[in-house]
């Protein structure tokens, strides 16, 4: 899953996906509706490959936990950011065993889930071991081509 161009941006409800820098700052394409908006460098913007989750033992990137969430719901929709905190807590604690309680608050938990869904909802979560075997696959036949491809004879002087 790869999250490098995926925005939250403060004051506007969503995700957005990154698609030009300009001088004064960028355009922004919404997932939920697929309108461009033009964001100024004065905006609270934040990528969520740099976003990371209080734990016990330090911090973990949210990739990481979004990766936990598609392997234990097989690529699937995890549970709504709607159910009551109790229930939001229970199954973060499935995902994220050593989250710091303390720290990470339930709207945070929901902020997470509500995400996920959205990306999954797009079809953003794809497993990267089938991404690199894809890749490793175009590049073998790329190769398997260039092979058969024959050599050219040498004219031969007379």
């Amino acid at each position: 899953m790869n999250l490098e161009k995926i925005l939250s941006i403060s004051g506007k409800p969503g995700l957005y996906i990154l698609k030009v820098q300009t001088r004064t700052g960028f355009v922004a394409e919404s997932l939920a509706d697929g309108k461009k908006i033009t964001v100024n460098l004065k905006s609270n913007v934040s990528l969520l490959s740099e976003i990371s989750i209080y734990t016990y033992e330090g911090e973990k990137p949210l990739a990481e936990i979004m990766k936990s969430i598609a392997a234990k719901e097989n690529n699937g929709p995890a549970i709504s950011h709607k159910e009551d905190n109790a229930t939001l807590a229970a199954y973060f604690k499935e995902i994220l065993p050593n989250y710091d309680e303390e720290r990470v608050y339930p709207s945070d938990i929901k902020k997470i889930l509500n995400w996920y869904n959205t990306i999954q909802a797009k079809g953003l979560v794809v497993e990267e071991a089938v991404a690199e075997t894809e890749a490793v696959e175009a590049t073998t036949e790329t190769e398997e081509v260039v092979a058969e491809k024959p050599k050219k004879a040498k004219k031969v002087k007379e």
